[in-house]
Parts: C-alpha cells; sequence; structure tokens
C-alpha cells in the first residue's frame, strides 16, 4: 500500500493510484479501471478525486492508471465487502490521515519560508548586495544555501528533481529540509544586515549550516 502526494489543480493532496488498490484488494487491474468508470458520481467530483494517467508495464506497454484522493478512494472502496476487505480500508485511511498530516506540516512550513524570504530580500535590498551582484544577489545567496543544506545549487537539485526552471523548487522539499533552508536564509539575512560581505558569508554558511545538518 503506497499512500503518496500529487498536485492536483493547484494544490497538492495525498493520492493512491488503481494498481495499488487492485494488488491490496487482490483485483484485476483492469476490473478496478471499470469499477471507477462506472462510478455513478457528478463530474465535478470525478474531476477533484481521480485522475487518469498511464505507465509502462514490464511488457513495455504505455496501459492507463488512476491517481485517486482519499474522498476518490473512500467511494470506490465503499463496493469492496468482506472482513480482509475493511481491514484494508481502514489502513488506507491511517495512511492516508498519516499522509495528510504530513502535507500539513510541510505547508505550515512553507508559509513561514515565504516570510523569511521576504526578510531576506529586503535585507539585500538595503545593503549594496544586490547592486554588487548585478541584480542576482537573492539566486546567488540561494545556491549557498542549497549547497551548504543539499551540497547541491538550485540547477543540480532541479536536475535531481527532473522539474523545469517554472517549477517551484521548494515543493519537493520535505518538511525538515525547509526548515533547514529557512534558518539559513534567516541566519544570511541576519549576516547582510550587520554588514557583512558574500565571501565571509559564503565561508561561515557553507561550514556552520553543514555542521548542525551533520550532527
Amino acid at each position: 500500500m503506497l499512500v503518496e502526494i500529487m498536485k492536483i489543480g493547484k494544490e497538492e493532496t495525498t493520492v493512491v493510484t488503481s494498481l495499488d488498490v487492485a494488488e491490496t484488494f487482490e483485483k484485476e487491474h483492469k476490473r478496478v479501471l471499470q469499477d471507477i468508470r462506472e462510478l455513478q458520481c457528478s463530474e465535478e467530483f470525478g474531476q477533484r478525486n481521480f485522475v487518469l494517467s498511464s505507465y509502462t508495464s514490464v511488457q513495455n506497454k504505455n496501459l492507463p492508471v488512476y491517481y485517486m484522493t482519499r474522498d476518490g478512494f473512500a467511494i470506490l472502496a465503499m463496493g469492496y465487502t468482506g472482513e480482509k476487505a475493511m481491514k484494508f480500508k481502514e489502513a488506507y485511511i491511517r495512511q492516508f490521515n498519516a499522509m495528510e498530516k504530513a502535507l500539513i506540516g510541510k505547508m505550515k512550513e512553507r508559509e513561514k519560508g515565504i516570510a523569511v524570504r521576504h526578510a531576506l530580500t529586503n535585507a539585500l535590498k538595503e545593503s549594496q548586495e544586490n547592486m554588487r551582484l548585478h541584480g542576482h544577489a537573492y539566486s546567488t545567496y540561494t545556491n549557498v544555501i542549497y549547497k551548504a543544506v543539499f551540497g547541491k545549487n538550485a540547477k543540480q537539485l532541479r536536475e535531481e528533481y527532473g522539474i523545469g526552471k517554472k517549477e517551484e523548487l521548494r515543493n519537493c522539499f520535505s518538511k525538515e529540509e525547509l526548515k533547514a533552508v529557512q534558518s539559513a536564509e534567516m541566519l544570511v539575512g541576519s549576516l547582510i544586515c550587520c554588514g557583512w560581505g558574500y565571501d565571509q558569508i559564503k565561508n561561515f554558511i557553507m561550514e556552520n549550516v553543514f555542521k548542525q545538518i551533520v550532527a
């Protein structure tokens, strides 16, 4: 059983695939696909809770698969009966609840992160760093922070996560990673306000943030 986090529309939510449902409830995947298609839910509910996608099978065939939210799973699983089915329903719901709790924590860290980034941006504006770095101060310091936290710059992290320049890199970070990045950003902002220069800040961040992470 695998509950994942997926972006549906503009929001991230917890999902499970029709493949997982088929395996867990010991059904043929084509039957689960049929069960989903035959659900008599409204178009709005279907669009919000079931996302049709595809996967490559072991035979290298491109086959359909559905991603469904907890509500979508609940509607589908209502039709599956028996003691074993009930145990699996309960297990899935527990997983959904745990993942949603983690997602809420991550969203709270993102909200904190917005305020931290604003403070860092203001510190850069009030200093001469943005002018000295030809308008690239924020991205330059961000790369220093990423190198200290992850050992990689933004470009390398995007390549690792397989996302483009327009996608939000921080959506890929865990709650703990977001906290580490935000702590480093607060530290950088404070040092800029104290009049430290780039090289001085870079050396300090690389040494001290890395020590905190590996400790």
